[in-house]
């Protein structure tokens, strides 16, 4: 089988790309199929990226192609200044490399954990950029289905990227079941009711993890949070939602709309989609058309270290280890060779700087 991906470029000019044409300079993070690493283009600007390796075998062994492939599309098909940059796209043998802007700030999540809760004009900016780039996914009916804290990345002025579209579904063209999908995916903190019953999805299931991610940033954990995961699924299906007593009007009634369990009741599920989020009073002091255009200031800057090399806002677990390109010891089978047969991965971004 093979997995045919959208492509524009299949080279970089007449030079194949590999991982020889980059630096390796520290490590960012680690998942199941591979790393993140800081790493800038022999012979470039000196411009830093973030390059993603994906081990060919653990993608086949989780049946994790199609997904890969639609991220690929995704990160090629949709530019916007609130999703993640393709650059580049190449592969060897034994892997896929996805060459990514690098965002200085490193993950929510590094900075929730730090500040435990943010200020409600940070949260309304945060949110007003997620809420466009969840809007740009859903005007090309694309339902993103990871949103947490960890997928999304901040930039050293403070602004926010969404990253990692492996569980992103494309085709969704309704709010709800009709139009949708039944697969059972995501993180068990952010997962929507109808993902629970499994009575099939759309779009708004974004909306509800929005919704979740948005008390999160503002009360310090997720509304239905528990330890015991079945517990907190049971609470995500049937407890009632309660507010700490500092929240403002405008908090409550917005995490009300989004977390609404019966999706037709649900904020951003009605005909007006994404314009129902952005007419929220939780939004009134924002233009819309000035956040995109990133024209408001970020309360919090994340700091930008010694140099620019030092990763400081990423988690010392990581960057402590030496960036290396490791070794695949597990050799595929011919069939799974021909499985990860990525037809037309390799991409170079029109937009990217030549050198």
């Amino acid at each position: 089988m093979e997995i045919t991906l959208d492509s524009k470029f299949t080279t970089e000019g007449n030079k194949k790309l590999s991982i020889d044409s980059f630096e390796l300079i520290k490590v960012l993070g680690k998942g199941s199929f591979g790393k993140v690493m800081l790493v800038k283009k022999r012979g470039g600007d000196g411009t830093l990226f973030a390059m993603k390796t994906l081990r060919k075998a653990a993608l086949i062994k989780r049946n994790q192609l199609l997904h890969t492939a639609t991220e690929r599309n995704i990160l090629q098909n949709i530019q916007h200044p609130f999703l993640v940059n393709l650059i580049y796209a190449f592969q060897s043998e034994d892997k896929l490399y996805m060459v990514l802007d690098y965002m200085g700030g490193g993950e929510l999540f590094f900075w929730l954990k730090k500040h435990r809760r943010f200020s409600e004009p940070r949260a309304q900016l945060m949110g007003a950029e997620i809420t466009l780039a969840l809007g740009a996914l859903h005007a090309n009916n694309i339902i993103y289905r990871d949103l947490k804290p960890e997928n999304i990345l901040v930039d050293l002025e403070g602004h926010i990227r969404l990253t990692d579209f492996g569980l992103s579904k494309d085709g969704i063209t309704g709010p709800g079941a009709e139009g949708g999908t039944k697969t059972f995916c995501g993180t068990p903190e952010y997962l929507a009711p109808e993902i629970l019953d499994n009575k099939g999805h759309g779009k708004s299931v974004d909306w509800w993890s929005f919704g979740t991610l948005l008390y999160e940033m503002l009360c310090g954990l997720p509304p239905f949070y528990d330890t015991n995961i079945q517990k907190m699924y049971h609470k995500i299906l049937c407890a009632p939602l309660r507010f700490p007593s500092y929240l403002s009007d405008e908090s409550k009634t917005i995490l009300r709309g989004l977390l609404q369990r019966k999706v037709e009741e649900r904020l951003g599920s009605g005909p007006g989609g994404t314009d129902e989020i952005k007419s929220a009073d939780f939004f009134k002091s924002l233009d819309f058309d000035r956040v995109m255009a990133k024209e408001y200031t970020p309360e919090f800057k994340p700091p930008a270290g010694r140099s620019e090399t030092d990763a400081t806002n990423f988690d010392a677990e990581f960057t402590s280890e030496r960036a290396v390109d490791s070794v695949v010891t597990s050799h595929m089978s011919e069939t799974a060779k021909e499985k990860s047969n990525f037809k037309g991965f390799t991409y170079q971004n029109e937009g990217a700087m030549e050198s």
